[in-house]
């Protein structure tokens, strides 16, 4: 399937959840009192399907109004996350068809509650694997591009996940206790598991998101684009990576001249740094010199010293010269998402193109991503968390009073 990017003015809304669970609450609540338990769990059934294709769609959507938002992960994790609760639910469904006088209301409440710490089971042969492998790969990124805080996230987040299932599993095996005990245990448990599938929900979502951003290709009709900049060699000729981010663009340029005979724009963004002989924008001018590119076709910015200010700096030389210009952005990879977000941020509606990097760095992207929902949508967090957590209760209370 074929998503265009930016081909969507109106942002997309999922409020129709909200009301659809309303709905179906009330119904549920009706069908309780009088019992009728195949209703409910099929009723269940179309609601958790229904809510996977609401998100799918407007993820698809997102993606077609501002591909370098949050809420593409959020959808995306929302969907599996609904996915997994919904493939119980389904089991519930058959054990009431085949068994309708031993499946009761509590016992498809059970099945529930229970959803979350069953697939978390499941999903361990993915979480194990994906642990050692983002602690593998931040030891390789450390190797070869040195020690930074930022450069541990993996193997902290490798940490939590395992660290988070053998807790878990632990927990639920070793107890023994009052009824008020019980109550309290599967209440702990209940939330700690749902929190930790749905932190695996977001992860996956920040990994597919970023790999959606860095294969997608731009439309070739662009005015302007702008390569980012980063570290250069002491003999000021560019690293292998920002080389690979200048080559990028070079290619879109000479395809986009080969299909509609239009010819761009580059701006070379990125200052110098302290140990560095020349600007990053010079450093690529100078390359781009080198691959016979036209001097008046290069614009310089070189006042830039991180991703954010590349946009900033970036969009003023645009509306200097073309308000209205098609703009996109080349950079490595892995980074096309978080820097098309701070372009949007700066209200500037460019589409990025992703060139080749080694794969230790994916990992650590995907990572910080998902660092970023936690620290930029601090609140939205908190409401999604208190939430999951109120449902949880709410589910074990029914299971064990009914």
């Amino acid at each position: 399937m074929s998503v265009k990017f930016d081909s969507r003015d109106k942002k997309p809304k999922v409020w129709s959840i909200a009301i659809l669970s309303a709905v179906v609450i009330l119904v549920i609540v009706i069908l309780a009192l009088a019992y009728q338990v195949i209703a409910i769990s099929l009723i269940m059934d179309v609601y958790f399907v229904a809510v996977i294709v609401i998100l799918i769609t407007t993820f698809f959507r997102q993606l077609e109004y501002n591909p370098y938002s949050y809420n593409v992960i959020y959808y995306l994790g929302f969907a599996i996350f609904v996915l997994f609760v919904l493939a119980f639910n389904v089991l519930s469904t058959i054990r009431v068809f085949s068994d309708p006088e031993g499946m009761g209301v509590e016992e498809i409440l059970f099945v529930l509650n229970g959803a979350s710490r069953n697939f978390l089971i499941l999903t361990s042969v993915f979480t194990i694997p994906f642990s050692i492998a983002l602690s593998v790969s931040n030891i390789s990124l450390i190797r070869h591009e040195g020690f930074r805080p930022v450069n541990l996230l993996g193997i902290f987040l490798g940490i939590f996940l395992i660290g988070g299932l053998v807790f878990i599993l632990l927990y639920d095996r070793y107890f023994s206790g009052s009824f008020a005990q019980l109550m309290r245990h599967e209440i702990i448990m209940s939330i700690v598991t749902s929190l930790y599938l749905y932190f695996e929900c977001m992860i996956i979502g920040a990994i597919v998101a970023g790999l959606i951003a860095a294969f997608h290709e731009p439309k070739p009709d662009k005015d302007i684009v702008i390569i980012l900049g980063c570290g250069i060699r002491k003999d000021g000729t560019p690293t292998p990576v920002l080389k690979g981010r200048i080559d990028r663009a070079i290619a879109f340029r000479e395809n986009q001249l080969k299909e509609t005979g239009k010819d761009l724009v580059f701006i070379t963004s990125g200052g110098k740094g302290t140990d560095e002989i020349l600007s990053e924008s010079r450093c690529m001018h100078n390359y781009l010199i080198g691959q016979g590119i036209p001097e008046d076709h290069i614009i310089e910015e070189d006042q830039s010293t991180t991703t954010h200010e590349n946009m900033i700096f970036s969009k003023k030389k645009i509306q200097e010269i073309d308000p209205g210009a098609h703009i996109a952005f080349s950079t490595t990879n892995f980074h096309v998402f978080r820097s098309g977000l701070y372009a949007r941020r700066e209200k500037m509606r460019a589409v990025g193109m992703g060139a080749e990097t080694r794969w230790y760095f994916w990992p650590n992207a995907a990572v910080r991503e998902f660092a970023g929902i936690l620290s930029e949508h601090r609140l939205k967090q908190a409401i999604i968390l208190f939430g999951i957590a109120a449902v949880n209760i709410l589910l074990v209370l029914l299971v064990r009073l009914a």
